[in-house]
């Protein structure tokens, strides 16, 4: 069996995304807010491919490329340049990651979950940034289906 037949909900996140991350800090307080429009795809029977193209409101921009490989059972794993991780489904609706920054060491974890709607045309994201045990940073992410 390959990847989208062991990871449904993963499958269901196939396609066109838009929408906006907020980052707050630890009080809750706005750090960042940018305008996201993400492709994810499932390739051949392993791999998974996921495209986030960044939008601020004062111009700047940024595209980063997700490319992870199905471990089986149920898991998939990334590694780039800029950070490593894994992620699986929890149940119907959720999928959960974890992953670092390789830039910031070992001390900083990201814990994610990813709540996709029933008709599948939207999803809740929300980050949590753990230094040494605190979250210092959350990130809210909303998203709609484009296509």
């Amino acid at each position: 069996m390959g990847l989208r037949a062991e990871m449904p909900l993963l499958a269901r996140h196939e396609g066109e995304w838009a929408g906006e991350y907020v980052h707050v800090d630890k009080d809750g307080a706005v750090i960042d807010r940018h305008h996201v429009e993400m492709t994810c795809a499932i390739v051949g029977d392993t791999g998974y491919h996921q495209t986030n193209r960044y939008r601020w409101d004062d111009g700047r921009t940024e595209v980063h490329e997700f490319p992870g490989t199905y471990l089986g059972g149920g898991r998939c794993a990334f590694d780039t340049e800029r950070l490593s991780g894994q992620f699986w489904e929890l149940d119907d609706n959720t999928i959960y990651l974890t992953w670092r920054f390789k830039a910031e060491g070992d001390d900083l974890r990201l814990f994610e979950l990813i709540v996709l709607s029933a008709d599948g045309d939207s999803r809740s994201r929300t980050w949590q940034w753990i230094r040494n045990g605190e979250c210092v940073r959350r990130t809210l992410i909303d998203e709609r289906r484009t296509a």
